[in-house]
């Protein structure tokens, strides 16, 4: 007797298939095992007072119902020269999209909608980027050429960002080796995506054209931990000038990630560094996996070219479907398709991606090219079914589909039936070649989605309008004292100074560096007090407590110096930080009046002592002498910060305790 078909089951086999490891369990073998490979696209706005070929303001941003006007646009592709149609614009003419644009006459111009031809390129902008290419080690460019990139997406209205290459050719060094980079490019930065439902995608425009540097890294990063590591790395040198804008979107990194067998696959748009390394282990596994189903069709079907789906309209009252879906479909007077496809069983409940199967890639797709938003498919081998196993016995029997089959049903707009029939097709066909290349969509969870097909390399031009901008060596030279400390510099400083380790992701990333040399090598403070301070205290800080606009960094220093002038205990530092986080404008003594400072001697803290031992004694029974301590110091600290250091306090205490119960012994 055939058994039930269980995709469950076939699920955590074809996981165990690809040996498949969580990222808390994979080692470096593992990653070896499956060619682990990963590259990084890392953009960073630069700190401007303009955008970069026009005078409108940089980094002023809209909210999203904040706009003077509406442009809207639609994709048609054209033939290039070679009488070709890059796949990309194809894609996106399929999904038929209407692409709105938001502008707010503030930060908007002409040149956004190429009514305008650029302006000069933003001077300002260049020399940071020279600066942060002289930085990375990278052998810049003799001359400036502005090229123009195809941007098939929508997210720039003329359809191409204005780049210029820089430097080609550097290297960043990591705490165990070095990173070579491909190269550093200035470029225009895109709109911002406000919604992307149905056929309409909304962007606004206040980001468009804005500075941004993107530099490029070969696939030299051979585990997860390695390409978050190297992305830090790039964020700290580019922080380290000063001269980049910080905070949510400013900067994002584009991740390539493949295996051994794979292709490059493109995961857009990571915003956070702590998300890189789940997000390239689940694509690498994800793209290991494909290639086991590429094998397993392979033996399964032996003229590929021949192969397609079947077909058919069902009736949406036949299926009895779950209430809401039936309402759903019936309200919109949507239609419902039933597909087979040949010799596809265990293939759509397929391990991708830590609770996805291949059905998602092909809902991701219907959802993307053919604009049917989700949910808009089930199969018969759903892990959370919506169809029942009688209704796919009759869907079998409809499409006259054998047990080998594997089947789905799908439903939306009459309009959009035969782009979703193409792109189911169509996906199934690359499931037999193996990975495609495309682009991905980050995800919180780790995981990715389909975003879109990857650009043909060829999508690069010069720009007419824009003349070649020559560097002359004295030019670089004088920018060349700018540069700052390289980030492994500051890291191995802080290995030599014994700062604790947790403390450097921190202080680099704040570029909090130079402040620290200002406390240790000017002031004379001592490393590890100094790089806690910044690393543990400050973190802490700016955790729990809004800032004020004003506070600069900088102020730490002359709190310092303040309290060295004022003769006050260090410790007192603990809580007068949170108050010029706050207030910076607060001058000192109204500092010391606000956390309720009061002067006190050494004798005039420790005079309560006796009482205080006393009281514990009457109330607290068979407790040890580390207990009474812990309370005295607890009782007694209120008054130290500023007056008396709390480690001679905490030994003063223990002396105390230890005369007391000597003289009692004695008794």
């Amino acid at each position: 007797m055939k058994t039930r078909f269980d995709p469950r089951q076939n699920y955590r086999q074809t996981l165990n298939d690809i040996g498949y490891v969580t990222l808390k369990d994979a080692t470096q073998t593992d990653y070896d095992r499956i060619g682990f490979m990963s590259g990084l696209e890392v953009h960073q706005q630069l700190k401007t007072r303009e955008k970069l070929f026009c005078h409108c303001p940089a980094a002023h941003y809209q909210k999203d119902d904040e706009y003077d006007a509406e442009v809207i646009r639609h994709m048609r592709p054209t033939l290039s020269e070679l009488g070709e149609y890059d796949g990309t614009a194809l894609m996106e003419f399929k999904t038929r999209k209407e692409i709105v644009y938001r502008i707010k006459n503030e930060t908007t111009c002409t040149y956004e909608v190429d009514d305008t031809p650029p302006f000069p390129l933003n001077r300002e902008a260049l020399e940071i980027a020279i600066e942060i290419s002289l930085l990375k080690k990278l052998n810049l460019v003799g001359e400036v050429h502005i090229t123009r990139k195809q941007y098939l997406d929508g997210s720039i209205p003329t359809g191409f960002q204005r780049t210029a290459i820089i430097g080609v050719e550097g290297e960043i060094e990591l705490p165990h080796k070095k990173i070579r980079l491909i190269q550093l490019s200035i470029e225009e930065d895109s709109c911002r995506e406000i919604s992307d439902v149905g056929h309409t995608r909304i962007y606004k425009t206040d980001r468009l054209g804005m500075p941004l540097i993107e530099t490029v890294t070969y696939p030299d990063m051979v585990n997860p931990q390695e390409v978050a590591q190297a992305c830090q790395f790039i964020r700290f040198l580019n922080r380290s000038t000063g001269k980049v804008f910080t905070g949510i979107g400013a900067a994002r990194q584009d991740v390539n990630v493949s295996c051994s067998g794979g292709t490059r696959v493109e995961i857009k748009g990571v915003s956070k560094i702590r998300y890189i390394p789940a997000l390239t282990h689940n694509e690498s596994f994800r793209q290991w996996a494909l290639l086991n189903i590429r094998d397993l069709l392979l033996k399964r079907i032996k003229k590929t070219d021949q192969w397609q789906i079947v077909s058919k309209q069902l009736d949406p009252d036949y299926l009895e479907l779950k209430p809401r879906f039936a309402r759903q479909i019936r309200e919109n007077g949507w239609h419902v398709y039933g597909v087979g496809l040949p010799k596809f069983q265990g293939v759509l409940s397929h391990f991708t991606q830590p609770g996805q199967v291949f059905a998602n890639e092909i809902s991701d797709r219907l959802k993307v090219i053919a604009c049917i938003e989700k949910p808009n498919m089930d199969h018969n081998e759903s892990l959370k079914p919506i169809l029942g196993d009688a209704q796919w016995a009759a869907i079998r029997k409809q499409l006259a589909a054998r047990s080998e089959d594997a089947l789905l049903v799908f439903w939306g707009p009459e309009e959009d039936m035969a782009t979703a029939l193409e792109t189911i097709e169509e996906r199934c066909r690359m499931a037999m070649k193996g990975v495609p290349n495309e682009t991905r969509k980050a995800l919180p969870d780790g995981t990715t989605l389909f975003e879109r097909v990857l650009p043909g390399a060829d999508r690069m031009y010069p720009d007419t309008d824009s003349a070649p901008i020559p560097l002359e060596d004295d030019y670089i030279e004088s920018l060349r004292k700018n540069i700052p400390h390289e980030a492994i510099d500051a890291w191995k400083q802080m290995q030599k100074w014994k700062i604790p380790r947790d403390t450097y992701e921190y202080i680099l990333k704040k570029n909090l560096y130079p402040l620290l040399e200002t406390l240790v090598v000017e002031m004379n403070e001592n490393p590890v007090f100094a790089g806690t301070l910044l690393g543990h205290k400050l973190k802490y800080v700016e955790g729990q407590y809004t800032p004020s606009a004003e506070f600069r960094f900088e102020q730490i220093a002359d709190l310092i110096r303040m309290i060295r002038a004022k003769k006050l205990d260090m410790a007192i530092i603990d809580r007068l930080l949170p108050l010029v986080y706050q207030h910076p404008k607060m001058d000192f003594e109204s500092l010391l009046i606000s956390m309720r400072y009061k002067p006190a001697s050494r004798e005039e803290i420790l005079e309560d002592l006796p009482f205080l031992m006393k009281k514990f004694t009457a109330f607290k029974r068979n407790t040890g002498e580390d207990t009474l301590a812990r309370w005295l110091m607890g009782q007694l600290r209120v008054k130290a910060p500023g007056n008396i250091n709390l480690a001679g306090l905490r030994q003063t205490i223990g002396e105390k305790i230890k005369q007391e119960s000597t003289r009692k012994k004695a008794k």
